[in-house]
């Protein structure tokens, strides 16, 4: 990022109560505030359309989802609802880790399960009786990954803070100082195991996901950064313009 844009960065005013809660929000300029917005917001409807895509395909889901699903399939309740609920549970254990929510952690906890919902409303189940169906089905399941790993970067750089399942991964290694990979691979591990025995479904396309979502998010992340850092360099350059026009 250009020294201009860092230097250009102002913390956004929030009630004081608010402020105690949430990790502070900075900005170049409301212009730099609205777009992230829209980002983050973007970021979370395709996230939530990318899970809705994979379970629809019905090959197998993140591990994540097949506690969503084994949850659905002991309680009836919304797979939506279940996302909702289940990141304010992740939040919980965000306690004891000392984490601070971000403005974004909260809405990404509040907008991944409706949009989820949403899309699983609108996009129909696939049958699975016909084998001839897994031509469409993986299709499928690969279309709602990249779908997921460009909402990561999306809302990732949106800078509102980190999901509730990244930020647990998170304050786990720097209280642990375990790798990334280790603490990654214990907690998703753990809620592939509880899933499962609660019925969830266990497919390739579990595998599929635990070897393509990482390198596509490197892949795609840095990509949304530069963009971000090109975007913010040149609001910083129209804002001090403006003020040394005034």
């Amino acid at each position: 990022m250009a020294p201009s844009a860092a230097s250009a960065r102002r913390r956004i005013a929030m009630p004081a109560w608010l402020s105690r809660m949430v990790l502070p929000v900075t900005a170049v300029s409301r212009r730099d505030l609205g777009r992230r917005t829209v980002q983050l917001i973007v970021g979370l409807w395709l996230y939530g359309v990318g899970i809705a895509l994979m379970v629809r395909a019905e090959i197998g889901v993140s591990p994540w989802d097949v506690l969503t699903l084994g949850i659905q399939q002991q309680t009836g309740l919304g797979f939506g609802l279940i996302i909702v609920l289940t990141s304010a549970a992740v939040l919980l254990l965000w306690i004891p880790l000392r984490q601070r929510v971000g403005v974004g952690t909260l809405v990404n906890g509040m907008l991944v399960g409706p949009f989820a919902e949403l899309t699983l409303a609108i996009v129909p189940p696939v049958p699975t009786e016909d084998p001839a169906t897994w031509w469409f089905r993986v299709p499928l399941f690969l279309l709602g990954l990249v779908v997921l790993a460009t909402a990561t970067g999306m809302y990732i750089t949106a800078s509102f803070g980190p999901g509730p399942r990244d930020g647990l991964m998170t304050g786990v290694v720097r209280v642990t100082r375990w790798p990334i990979w280790v603490a990654r691979t214990l907690i998703e591990g753990s809620v592939l195991v509880v899933g499962v025995l609660l019925g969830g479904p266990l497919g390739i396309g579990a595998l599929i996901f635990a070897f393509g979502v990482g390198p596509l998010v490197g892949w795609i992340l840095p990509w949304f950064e530069r963009r971000r850092s090109a975007a913010e360099g040149r609001e910083a350059a129209r804002v001090e313009a403006r003020a040394a026009a005034a």
